[in-house]
């Protein structure tokens, strides 16, 4: 899991990955959005649940608002998908491959 503080980034060790920063900044915007689009998979999923059931009853309704809430605070409490896609980046966790001069990196 990612510090929640503010971290300095060695950009001359990213780039150093890619031989150059503009091609790692894509890699890891690609990653990150491939990790934001999982957890919202995710979230989605846990959430459907509880639309299905279509209570009636206010107490009822009640609960099952506190549910959500703390699943979506479990959520918002995760790590961000650019931090978690600059971890994997910096560790060497990300697969990813030149397909020619004009055409950039792909994941």
């Amino acid at each position: 899991m990612a510090s929640k503080n503010i971290e300095t980034l060695d950009i001359t060790a990213l780039a150093a990955m890619t031989d150059n920063i503009y091609e790692t900044v894509v890699i890891s915007s690609r990653r990150a959005r491939q990790l934001a689009a999982r957890t919202k998979e995710e979230l989605d999923t846990q959430l459907a649940y509880y639309d299905d059931l279509g209570l009636v009853e206010p107490a009822e309704e009640l609960r099952t608002n506190e549910d959500q809430l703390k699943i979506s605070l479990e959520f918002e409490r995760r790590s961000k998908a650019g931090a978690l896609a600059l971890e994997e980046l910096k560790n060497d966790e990300v697969y990813y491959r030149n397909a020619g001069p004009d055409s950039g990196a792909t994941l």
